[in-house]
């Protein structure tokens, strides 16, 4: 059986064996240009920017689901189960809201007299 390969190979013709030859060469021309184009500094970057943007966009819909939850958490303190208003709830929050926006305004009131 290792006879009849070698013989195979030896029965090979100098134009086949020139032929593989040109062959191979294209082929590792075109695996070498490949490369090139896969290490060339705008692939790079354009891959590298791709990822982030990426990662970016998958942080920020995490943040908008956590965020989306927070307001509907907020949301449930100040509505009952049916979705109506929570008086005993809105009421103080309202008051402290504008007692926190009344001793803002009166603190830059005294920076600007001072």
């Amino acid at each position: 059986m290792g006879k009849a390969g070698t013989e195979d190979k030896a029965a090979r013709t100098t134009a086949q064996i020139e032929a593989d030859i040109e062959r191979t060469r294209k082929q590792l021309a075109v695996t070498l240009d490949e490369l090139a184009v896969r290490v060339h500094p705008s692939t790079v970057a354009a891959q590298t920017k791709a990822k982030m943007m990426a990662s970016v966009e998958q942080k920020a819909g995490r943040a908008y689901v956590a965020a989306s939850g927070a307001v509907e958490q907020l949301k449930a303190q100040f509505t009952d189960a049916s979705g109506r208003p929570r008086q005993e709830r809105i009421v103080p929050a309202a008051l402290v809201g504008v007692g926190v926006l009344l001793l803002l305004a009166s603190s830059r009131s005294r920076r600007k007299k001072g």
